[in-house]
């Protein structure tokens, strides 16, 4: 039976509700309202910088005790993370009940899904351009007021969006859990060609894969994983389980995570070919992610963290622990959702928890600490130089890893890694320079000094008289909710060659230069360029917010 069903019949009908000049809301086969904002104002309203800037990690050795405060404060901390922006949920007509769900990234654009907890069906698709890191857009938007959506992926020229509906309110609707096919653009949703759907047993479509010419998605209890052709949504495969959570693919070999056994594998035509029991209590009716890694599966799996399981012999290799914040959290929130793996480095988004950082050990996995975060992360992913979680009421957050770059990191080959405290200081006569990416508290500078990779400062920055300080790569100061300045004070100098980002204010006191090296330079201040007096400033450089 094909399931296909197209708008293009009733969007003939026309505009049915007009809520702005821009807003427009369409009636679908589903009885469903599609919102699809078009208003630029609102759309660009979207994107907050009020939490940007420098972000802090709550280390495990401090949290569980195996060091003491004092000596966690006196050391830079590894990973200069900073939180790029925020993207808030759609809103409509005043409603605040949408969550983030799940993101997708694909070149310049993410692509997020959203839905409501509870009983209620509502959801959305956001694309956002991420093209420029300073400066992501909004630049898509679709709220469906009765359907959730749960997960998300772009392939192609199209969004491939999963979730649930109620099937006995639709006069379309042959099923709860569907699949909707939406053409996309340059970043912009376009419906005026209609929203082709697929419909399949379960309660609610929670993962969505696209594989070849074909689009899989798994649907909860008593659902199915589901083989749709992704040319016209006609069903290619179907095969029934108990309570299927998430798929993974890897060169064929699929691995699906059942909730009331634990991991199948399947072939390409849904054969069976081995399962690995898992006894875990996933809880009712949420995603849960699965995903491999090399040799290894690992398992988002509830309040035991993540599992990670030998593909070979199906033996458990070792549970990632959820890592909890002692300031509090309740019981029931402490939930790992998802895991996503970037090189060395493993993030698992763990409900009210928040969203914890690992490494990959030769043998097993370290955990490093607790990305200090607002709202529930119900979901992460992470590529490049960047991390998105899905953040629940929060909406989408940006971070960025601000790893060194190669390149950097061969013309700084010669220079020691920095090892010492969070509070740099060099005193008048001295000489250092260092190479790495750490986090300090603060940099109090009145000698010669010269950083060469990625770094943030939670406070100030000062360059006293006639001191210099050199940067080579990124230096990010100071957050956007609790601005930080860097000073230059007379007859100091800074110069900059990479990326500068200050949360705050840039003083140059009499007598000071900024210098910028090379052609590459930006620099993202937040606050304002302060000049107490004839100062000077060189070079060329790309100046984002136009504070120069």
């Amino acid at each position: 039976m094909n399931n296909k069903i197209s708008l293009l019949a009733i969007l003939a009908l026309g505009v049915i509700i007009s809520c702005s000049d821009e807003t427009t809301i369409y009636h679908d086969d589903l009885q469903d309202n599609v919102v699809i904002e078009t208003s630029e104002s609102k759309l660009e309203g979207s994107i907050s910088f009020t939490k940007a800037g420098v972000l802090e990690i709550l280390e495990e050795e401090t949290i569980t005790n195996k060091s003491s405060v004092n000596k966690a404060e006196e050391l830079a901390g590894d990973y200069p993370l900073t939180l790029v922006a925020q993207v808030d949920p759609p809103l409509f007509q005043g409603s605040d009940i949408l969550t983030a769900t799940h993101v997708h990234v694909d070149g310049n654009y993410a692509y997020v899904s959203y839905n409501t907890p509870g009983a209620q069906y509502a959801g959305a698709v956001q694309v956002i351009n991420i093209g420029n890191p300073n400066s992501p857009k909004v630049t898509s938007q679709l709220i469906y007021l009765n359907a959730d959506l749960n997960a998300i992926q772009y392939d192609n020229g199209y969004v491939y969006a999963v979730g649930g509906v109620d099937a006995e309110k639709s006069v379309r609707a042959t099923s709860n859990s569907f699949i909707a096919k939406i053409a996309s653009s340059n970043g912009k949703l376009n419906i005026s060609g209609g929203i082709s759907y697929g419909f399949q047993l379960g309660f609610n479509a929670n993962a969505v894969l696209v594989d070849g010419s074909s689009v899989m998605v798994t649907s909860g209890k008593d659902g199915t994983v589901t083989s749709y052709n992704k040319a016209d949504l006609s069903i290619e495969n179907e095969a029934s389980f108990s309570d299927l959570r998430s798929l993974a693919v890897d060169n064929g070999t699929i691995a699906l995570l059942d909730a009331s056994t634990g991991i199948r594998i399947l072939n390409s035509n849904f054969q069976p070919i081995k399962e690995i029991p898992i006894s875990t209590d996933f809880g009712p009716a949420s995603k849960k992610t699965i995903d491999f890694d090399g040799d290894k599966i690992i398992v988002a799996e509830a309040d035991k963290g993540a599992g990670v399981y030998s593909y070979a012999t199906g033996s458990l290799l070792e549970y990632i622990p959820i890592l909890v914040d002692p300031a509090g959290v309740a019981e029931s929130d402490i939930n790992t959702n998802a895991v996503a793996i970037n090189n060395d480095v493993i993030l698992m988004a763990n409900g009210g928890a928040g969203l914890c950082l690992s490494e990959k050990g030769a043998n097993n996995t370290d955990v490093y600490g607790i990305i200090v975060l607002d709202g529930s992360t119900n979901f992460v992913e992470s590529k490049d130089d960047y991390i998105f979680a899905a953040s629940g009421k929060e909406g989408l957050q940006i971070i960025k890893l601000n790893r060194p770059s190669e390149s950097l990191a061969a013309r700084c080959a010669t220079l020691p890694f920095y090892q010492g405290s969070s509070k740099l200081l060099v005193n008048t006569g001295d000489n250092v320079a260092y190479q790495g990416a750490k986090r300090f508290n603060n940099i109090n500078n009145s000698g010669s000094l010269l950083l060469c990779g990625s770094w943030t400062v939670t406070h100030h920055v000062f360059i006293n008289n006639n001191a210099l300080f050199e940067m080579n790569g990124s230096l990010t100061v100071g957050r956007n909710n609790r601005r930080r300045n860097i000073t230059v004070d007379n007859g100091a100098t800074f110069r900059v060659e990479g990326n500068l980002n200050i949360y705050g204010d840039l003083v140059l006191e009499d007598g000071a230069t900024i210098e910028f090296i090379g052609t590459g330079s930006v620099v993202n201040i937040f606050g304002s360029v302060v000049k107490n007096g004839s100062v000077t400033v060189a070079g060329t450089f790309e100046d984002v917010r136009n504070k120069f």
